[in-house]
């Protein structure tokens, strides 16, 4: 296994763009058609046995804290020890191989080293979102009671109110800082640095991720100890990190993309990790942060890179930047565009899912090639295909269907085993030889891939279909329009029409004047049944909080207001109310 992340390692080091997509493509053939090896432990056999052999005292972790200013550095060494410690003190409780750890931590180091100390361990982690409300906390401990858990100090008291509800008794609670009835984590200083592996299977449970619940209640998806660390082999090449690099990714530990980018990216490959603490996110301040550690890979939730295109980013030095990554949510062209004006790289946008790893994307050796506002196209990892509504593969270019990971072939490292507990809804997603990801998509002739939105958000006006990520990008390329966020509304005579709700730019104010503007906009450049019919300002849009809008909230809100019979709001301006548009598309 050992030479599979060295093979990486190499091809990521490649300058020559034609010469990496070879190679690319040569190794993840090969890796398709491996079986795994019985057993794997990652941190035992790649971490340790290769890094740490190789590179043992080069920096893994950089943590710096945005407001304080304070700032910790961990060799691979280090990290290795802070790891093995937290293990030792979960094998003192009886927390063993198969049981589970609740880790609901912020950005700080112990995150990292948890992590590490559960897949060395075999334990099977689950990251929890630091923003859980009791019911939602309730709602996981009544579905997977848990077997121990970390947190920080400041979520104790919620935690404790949640087991209690429960009746659920974990073997030990670790908290970082000081609560009573719970060990604290500077105890762990006193274990012994070292800890013996788990002899853990290639299909063993590893990681438990309740899904962030975009639409309905959370699923609880299952990976193993080869489907994310070896599995995000192909996050590694498509985000492109070098052995050399600082990277960095702005997510919260508490959801899959933590582990994506902030754990098993830059680890597989012996980088720096890093992680920047916030309570609410400063733009200058956050950029000053990439600036003072040199950070050369940044990876960012589109939330953040619309912020960060409407700052002054001359005042930073961001000359170490080598890369500019997007994921979460498809990227808005304007923004692609705006950032490399101001800093040169492109944000290479990509998708995939908790249920996944880095699917669809537009790897390095696509620079200068980049279409503004394309997802790129399949990892070699997958085998992606289109998917009309009966089920069948489409070959013709524009032509929007389902996403989905032929099985046929071979079956991704990356994919999920199961969601846990749930074989109804696994029948859902796996039909007919195919994984089904609730995504819509087209691919251009060129095999450019463009997202269109999640199934359940396509919007059916008439007999028309639209995306609402196209709607959402031509609506922020208007010059007030910050964020926006399009859906279906219902509609007596067209079924549904299309709204738009826009965060509107520092500086401008809702009016009647500016609704026509962005009306005038849309009707220049999207068909005519695409143009949103009701604009409403708002400000703020619901989302989750690795910054995925919840569209299945607004249109829940809609329907509300049609029970209810609420009238128009004050800020909401529908196309018929306006005469200057009768001669404009219809």
């Amino acid at each position: 296994m050992e030479s599979l992340y060295k093979e990486v390692m190499v091809l990521n080091m490649m300058e020559d763009n034609e010469q990496k997509a070879a190679a690319a493509k040569a190794f993840f053939d090969k890796l398709n058609a491996m079986a795994m090896p019985e057993y794997f432990n990652w941190a035992e056999e790649i971490f340790e046995g290769l890094h740490i052999k190789e590179r043992g005292d080069k920096t893994a972790l950089i943590w710096s804290d945005i407001h304080t200013k304070e700032r910790k550095s961990y060799t691979y060494k280090e990290f290795a020890g802070r790891g093995n410690q937290c293990l030792n003190s979960m094998r003192q409780a009886g927390v063993d191989k198969g049981n589970n750890l609740y880790m609901m931590l912020p950005i700080i180091p112990e995150t990292w080293f948890t992590s590490y100390a559960c897949v060395k361990g075999g334990l099977v982690i689950v990251p929890t979102a630091t923003t859980m409300t009791m019911r939602e906390l309730e709602f996981r401990f009544q579905t997977y009671a848990p077997d121990s858990i970390v947190a920080d100090e400041v979520f104790t008291d919620l935690i404790d109110e949640a087991l209690a509800l429960t009746g659920a008794k974990p073997k030990i609670k670790l908290v970082v800082g000081a609560k009573k009835g719970w060990t604290s984590f500077s105890e762990l200083e006193k274990e012994a640095t070292t800890a013996d592996a788990a002899q853990t299977k290639s299909s063993d449970l590893l990681f438990c991720f309740f899904t962030s619940g975009t639409t309905g209640l959370p699923k609880r998806v299952g990976h193993t100890a080869t489907s994310y660390p070896v599995g995000h082999l192909s996050t590694s090449v498509i985000a492109g990190v070098r052995t050399d690099d600082i990277h960095h990714n702005l997510g919260a530990p508490g959801w899959a993309k933590w582990a994506w980018s902030s754990f098993f990216a830059p680890l597989n490959i012996g980088a720096t990790a890093t992680g920047f603490n916030f309570k609410v996110l400063d733009g200058n301040s956050y950029l000053e942060a990439i600036a003072t550690n040199k950070i050369s890979v940044f990876c960012a939730p589109p939330t953040a890179w619309r912020m960060f295109i409407g700052l002054d980013v001359s005042k930073h030095d961001l000359s170490s930047l080598r890369q500019s990554i997007g994921a979460g949510e498809p990227l808005n062209p304007e923004v692609i565009s705006q950032w490399k004006k101001l800093t040169g790289t492109e944000i290479r946008d990509f998708y995939g899912q908790t249920e996944s790893t880095a699917m669809i994307g537009n790897p390095p050796w696509i620079k200068g090639k980049m279409r503004s506002g394309s997802f790129g196209y399949p990892s070699y990892m997958y085998d992606v295909v289109l998917l009309d509504d009966e089920g069948k593969e489409i070959s013709t270019a524009d032509e929007p269907g389902h996403i989905a990971v032929r099985l046929t072939n071979w079956r991704s490292i990356g994919l999920f085993t199961e969601y846990i507990g749930s074989p109804e809804k696994m029948a859902g997603v796996f039909r007919d030889g195919y994984y089904y990801t609730g995504d819509r998509a087209s691919f251009d002739g060129d095999g450019y891939w463009w997202f269109v939105g999640r199934a359940d958000d396509v919007i059916k006006s008439s007999d028309f279909r639209v995306g609402p990520f196209e709607v959402e990008s031509a609506l922020i390329e208007h010059e007030s329009v910050r964020e926006a966020a399009v859906i279906g509304v219902p509609d007596p005579k067209r079924h549904q029409l299309v709204k738009a709700c826009v965060i509107l730019k520092e500086g401008y104010e809702p009016s009647r004047e500016l609704a026509l503007s962005i009306f005038k906009h849309t009707i220049e450049i999207l068909a005519k049944f695409k143009i949103p019919r009701i604009i409403e300002f708002t400000p703020e849009l619901p989302k989750t909080i690795s910054g995925k809008i919840r569209r299945v909230e607004l249109r829940e809100m809609e329907v509300a207001k049609k029970e209810q019979h609420q009238e128009q709001n004050k800020n909401e301006y529908f196309y018929w109310d306006f005469p200057e548009l009768s001669s404009k598309k219809k």
